[in-house]
């Protein structure tokens, strides 16, 4: 890898200049420009437990080896994950990426309160054969517990006082999830160490228990990560995480903070855990980078001056090669990486050190988010009011018709249409589109959401990217809100049509996810951002709604 970037060349001859290298592994706050006894101060010391990490868990790779083999002795064909954020994306990109045994047991990532997948997966899954993870750094997020709670009460109606043996904890020592894995008797507790944040801790127990369940090699994931780190602290230009890291604050302070990411197919996956570390990592302050990490490449004109490329090719596969020296020599900036899929490890490592590194370079905290908590505090209010009057709050629609109703602080017109007309029609040259879907289950929506964004982007050129809730809210959520204030953002609800309630909470996974799509709504209102939620009111008809409302609103 070599920097042909000169913004991201000078900054990295700064940050080498600076001994920033050297300050990042001495564990100095100063590399982020935080002053002692500051807030930040004490997130950046209590959060760089990552830069060890294959020296604090290799006294215990043995252990989650040992668990893998006798799962597997045992008959277990299913690993369900219930997590979200940094606590799950590892696990789905190394099942999605690596080349795993016919006979391990199956991955499912469970990062949702989406009531037709969870129930699909508790219609799908034979009690005897299936293993639990329970992943929480906290111990207490709300989509975790609840989940927790409704597949515990499944499986104990099944297994009775067997239940326990299907549990698997991974969570920070004194957590409430570690006091109630103990209690149910959970077969194994993994204490996370408590200084790697959810988002930094692929290569902790977070990424490692559940790759080493599904038959991934945890050791030589462990060690490839490992060969990396040894890399970053190397204070020269063959350091590919300051590279990586310099590249992506340089191309931010020049106003390119769509990171658009292009991968090798077999990478895929890789996006979805990049744009949680980055967006997450970075937005904020009103500064930070966006990752475009699902959008069709395409020609030079199609981008304005608010993009950055990074490619990464594995050894038997560039993507779209011709189109990114198209766009090289259009002025854009490309930065082209390669792996190996063996290698997989040292790639998590790579963009953690260099999220760190495009910390140091904005002077920034990257191991905080500030704006997280804001759209959790929003949903307990919501669900509290339900709880005093069976139903959530509903603000005025801006316009409705017999197929949605829309909703509109900044937006109004005579129909649904007119709204999202107004809404597109006030897209800047810097400003972006998210998609934010709550619709239940898997649908066709999608695709028809990813047209939608291509004739936005081929008439506005604006950038634009889809979020699943409320998986986003543990990572392009906090850009939306923490960042500059360039979003246009569409919050797509409907009915559930069912009514799973969760044990012990006084509502259902349905109620939980409209709470959450509306409380993050109420977010981005009250951050000015420009927001439009559509609600659909036959799910069933969401794919052909959303293109009949976006078909006319783009005429």
């Amino acid at each position: 890898m070599k920097l042909h970037y000169e913004a991201a060349v000078d900054a990295a001859d700064t940050l080498l200049h600076n001994h920033v290298v050297n300050q990042i592994w001495d564990r100095e706050i100063s590399a982020w420009a935080a002053e002692p006894g500051t807030p930040d101060a004490k997130s950046i010391q209590t959060r760089l437990g990552w830069l060890d990490v294959a020296h604090t868990t290799a006294p215990e790779l043995s252990r989650v080896v040992a668990l893998a083999n006798a799962v597997k002795s045992e008959g277990i064909r299913q690993v369900y994950l219930l997590g979200m954020g940094g606590s799950s994306l590892c696990a789905e990109v190394i099942a999605s990426v690596l080349t795993l045994t016919k006979d391990s047991p199956r991955l499912t990532v469970l990062d949702t309160t989406d009531e037709q997948t969870i129930t699909t997966a508790a219609r799908q899954s034979a009690p005897r054969e299936t293993v639990f993870i329970v992943a929480s750094k906290s111990g207490g997020t709300v989509e975790v517990a609840s989940m927790e709670r409704f597949f515990w009460s499944r499986m104990v109606a099944a297994l009775a006082e067997d239940a326990g043996r299907h549990f698997i904890a991974i969570t920070d020592p004194g957590t409430a999830l570690q006091k109630l894995a103990e209690s149910r008797g959970y077969r194994e507790i993994f204490l996370n160490p408590a200084d790697i944040g959810g988002r930094f801790s692929a290569l902790s127990f977070f990424g490692l228990v559940p790759a080493a369940l599904i038959g991934a090699p945890a050791n030589k994931l462990a060690g490839a990560g490992k060969v990396m780190a040894d890399g970053c602290r190397q204070e020269n230009h063959t350091n590919a995480g300051l590279e990586l890291g310099a590249f992506i604050g340089a191309a931010i302070k020049e106003g390119r903070n769509k990171l658009t990411v292009v991968l090798s197919p077999r990478l895929a996956s890789l996006g979805l855990w990049i744009e949680q570390l980055i967006a997450e990592s970075t937005g904020k302050h009103g500064t930070g980078a966006l990752p475009v990490v699902d959008e069709p490449l395409g020609a030079p004109d199609d981008y304005g001056t608010d993009r950055a490329f990074v490619a990464i090719a594995t050894e038997v596969d560039e993507p779209d090669p011709n189109k990114l020296r198209a766009l090289e020599g259009a002025g854009h900036p490309v930065l082209r990486l390669t792996t190996r899929i063996e290698d997989l490890g040292s790639e998590f490592f790579r963009w953690e050190f260099a999220t760190a590194i495009a910390g140091a370079v904005l002077r920034i905290n990257p191991f905080d988010e500030p704006n997280v908590a804001e759209a959790k505090e929003k949903t307990k209010t919501l669900l509290s009011a339900y709880s005093a009057s069976g139903r959530l709050p509903q603000p005025q629609p801006a316009a409705e018709n017999q197929a949605v109703t829309v909703f509109s602080k900044k937006f109004a017109g005579g129909s649904p249409a007119d709204v999202i007309r107004a809404a597109i029609a006030s897209l800047g040259s810097s400003d972006y589109v998210a998609f934010l879907s709550y619709l239940p289950g898997a649908g066709e929506a999608q695709s028809t959401i990813a047209g939608i964004r291509h004739q936005i982007r081929s008439r506005t050129r604006a950038a634009s990217t889809f979020g699943i809730g409320p998986r986003y809210l543990h990572s392009t959520g906090q850009f939306h809100k923490g960042g500059p204030n360039t979003i246009v953002a569409f919050v797509i609800t409907a009915d559930d049509g069912t009514n799973t309630e969760i044990p012990e909470s006084g509502y259902s996974f349905a109620v939980l996810k409209r709470a959450q799509a509306l409380g993050d709504a109420e977010t981005l209102e009250a951050h000015d951002r420009r927001t439009v939620r559509i609600h659909i009111k036959d799910a069933k008809e969401a794919a052909r709604t959303l293109g009949d409302l976006f078909g006319e609103a783009l005429k």
